[in-house]
C-alpha cells in the first residue's frame, strides 16, 4: 500500500469530494438489467415510458455499480481503503433515465480510529449522485475503512 495518496488522516469532517461525472446510455442500462435486473422498465424504452419512471430507467442497483465506478476513480483506487463493514441506507430518490449526466459526491460527516485495531480508521460518509438538472437521485451513507498512513508505510 505504499505510496497510495488517501489514507486515514487525510479525510476531514464536513469536506466534500467530487466524483466527477458519467453519461448514462441505453445500451448499458439494458445490459447491466439483462443480466442482474430484468423488469421490463429496465429493458425496454416503451416499458419505461408506460411505468411511473418516465422511460427506459437504470436499476436501483446499476445506480449503485455506477456510484462505486466513480467512488473508484476518484479516490478509492488511490487510498488504504479496507473495505467497508456495510451501508447504513442507501435511497434511490429520483430515476436515472437514458441520456443522464450523473455526477457525485462523498461528504465526510464524521471519523474515528479503531479502538481494538489503532491502524484503522473508520470514516463515516454521506454519497449523493445528482442528474444533469441537480436533482439528487441516489443517497447512501456508509463507513469507509481506512489504514492510517503509518500503517499503510
Amino acid at each position: 500500500m505504499t505510496g497510495k495518496t488517501w489514507a486515514y488522516e487525510d479525510f476531514v469532517e464536513g469536506v466534500s469530494l467530487d466524483l466527477g461525472s458519467k453519461a448514462v446510455s441505453a445500451a448499458e442500462i439494458i445490459e447491466f438489467a439483462s443480466e442482474f435486473d430484468a423488469q421490463p422498465m429496465h429493458l425496454d424504452e416503451e416499458a419505461g415510458k408506460a411505468s411511473i419512471l418516465g422511460g427506459l430507467s437504470a436499476s436501483g442497483w446499476h445506480t449503485c455499480a455506477m456510484f462505486m465506478r466513480m467512488l473508484c476513480d476518484a479516490f478509492l483506487l488511490d487510498s488504504t481503503s479496507q473495505g467497508s463493514p456495510g451501508i447504513e441506507h442507501v435511497k434511490w430518490k429520483k430515476p436515472v433515465l437514458a441520456g443522464d449526466r450523473l455526477t457525485g459526491k462523498v461528504t465526510v460527516l464524521a471519523k474515528r480510529q479503531s479502538k481494538s485495531r489503532p491502524q484503522l480508521g473508520l470514516v463515516s460518509m454521506r454519497s449523493e449522485l445528482f442528474n444533469q438538472s441537480g436533482e439528487c437521485v441516489f443517497e447512501l451513507e456508509n463507513t469507509g475503512m481506512f489504514l492510517t498512513r503509518e500503517a499503510a508505510a
